[in-house]
């Protein structure tokens, strides 16, 4: 285990990372594996934490996840899915917020699902309860107990119809993993859109489901007595191809980032050229480099998708610390998303924090009293600083601030990284990076 890295920065990154499967994808293909009555196969599969929960949580629930050595593909056989134990669950789950998918597929096999008090990064209000009413609109009964929620479907579940109140992500996902096999039709409205959910979708399709995608975020499901093994190609991860991205330009770099998409991208693209940033976008991949210059300030408003992601607007805003001039942020996704740029301050930035929405439409934290807005000023140069890193996005952005600063910088807290990208050390090394592994923690 990594518990701080030691960076001495001001080195440019330059050469080729590649990117696998998404993060945001790949944890819920394994857990729609659940659905099948025959083995699956997931390939391009990253080495990431939260695959290794999810393998975890699998394996106590029955199934059998082989992972191929060669390529790290994985088979993941559904055929004895069984009842676990509930304190085996919450032992493995960890932090990880993948438990509640595993509810609507697991209603279906064995009738029963539970879930721990679940964690994940401290970036805002995520409830479970959009979660929980679209389970009980299936029909599934909620009880709450002391080291967690178990639910049962004596009746099995039925289809339903459903409104988001937002388009929220991991809600459409629960609703595509639960009504798939549910009896009857399933009206979804204010769907979330993303690649990741469409990729989902193709992966259900695969296995028999029949799912209908409409106009202003509707989707239709029709719900089908049982469904088979996939095999499928996850979508190479758009986020971690935009970090590196945001890093190149934060450090006047120069990165080839293997397998990123352009399709997936396009607003991230947009904006990386309006900053000032090169791109170079080819089927294999896309270069992100910084031609040399001022960089320009930007106004930038996060938004679900097609929007700019959120996940995006953390790297970015280390880059926006070198443009020349004022930029500003809007962060209308998640409203306590700037926490990491208390940090950034104390290395030379100049960043303050607004409680208004500093955008073009006024969003719902606007009068909630969240700081979701910020305001850069720059070019600020960076100092080296000891940094304990609050989140993942956030963590990976403080990396970039460490390697872009003069001086040395102990970076705390990094194992968090590993959640979402896959040997971000061996990737730092092979761009140039200059740091060593405190041995401390263990390595």
């Amino acid at each position: 285990m990594i518990g701080a890295l030691n960076i001495k920065g001001g080195e440019p990154l330059r050469g080729e990372v590649a990117v696998r499967g998404a993060k945001n994808l790949v944890p819920k293909a394994m857990v729609a594996a659940l659905l099948g009555a025959s083995p699956s196969v997931l390939r391009s599969v990253p080495e990431i934490k939260d695959v290794t929960v999810v393998t975890d949580l699998l394996s106590l629930h029955g199934v059998t996840v082989t992972k191929d050595p060669d390529n790290g593909d994985l088979t993941l056989n559904p055929t004895n899915v069984s009842v676990a134990q509930h304190a085996d669950i919450d032992a493995h789950a960890g932090d990880s917020r993948i438990p509640i998918l595993l509810c609507g597929p697991l209603l279906h096999a064995i009738g029963e699902a539970f879930i721990p008090d679940l964690g994940g990064c401290k970036i805002g209000d995520r409830p479970i309860d959009y979660h929980l009413q679209v389970l009980r609109n299936f029909g599934a009964e909620v009880d709450k107990l002391p080291s967690g929620i178990r639910m049962i479907a004596p009746k099995g579940l039925k289809g339903a119809k459903i409104e988001l109140p937002y388009p929220s992500v991991g809600a459409t996902e629960q609703v595509l993993l639960t009504a798939t096999r549910a009896e009857g039709n399933t009206e979804l409205r204010n769907a979330a859109t993303e690649p990741e959910i469409m990729d989902l979708i193709a992966i259900l399709q695969k296995m028999g489901a029949i799912i209908t995608v409409q106009t202003d975020r509707v989707i239709h499901i029709e719900g089908v007595p049982e469904l088979s093994g996939y095999n499928h190609k996850a979508l190479p991860d758009r986020i971690e191809a935009a970090s590196w991205g945001s890093a190149a330009l934060a450090t006047g770099g120069d990165i080839f980032v293997r397998g990123a998409r352009q399709g997936d991208m396009m607003a991230y693209l947009n904006t990386f050229r309006k900053l000032g940033g090169g791109l170079d976008i080819t089927d294999e991949g896309i270069r992100f480099f910084h031609p040399g210059g001022k960089l320009n300030p930007l106004i930038v408003e996060t938004n679900v998708h097609p929007g700019f992601m959120t996940d995006w607007q953390q790297p970015l805003v280390v880059a926006l610390t070198q443009a020349d001039g004022v930029s500003i942020v809007h962060e209308t996704v998640y409203e306590n998303r700037f926490g990491f740029t208390t940090a950034l301050n104390r290395m030379g930035a100049s960043i303050q924090l607004h409680r208004e929405c500093l955008g073009s439409v006024p969003c719902r934290f606007g009068q909630r009293n969240f700081l979701h807005s910020a305001v850069i000023s720059g070019p600020t140069p960076l100092h080296g600083a000891d940094i304990n890193i609050p989140d993942l996005r956030g963590g990976f952005s403080h990396l970039i601030a460490a390697l872009a600063a003069e001086g040395d910088s102990k970076v705390t807290g990094v194992e968090l990284i590993n959640r979402g990208y896959e040997r971000f050390v061996d990737k730092l090394q092979a761009l140039g990076a200059r740091f060593d592994v405190d041995d401390a923690a263990g390595r």
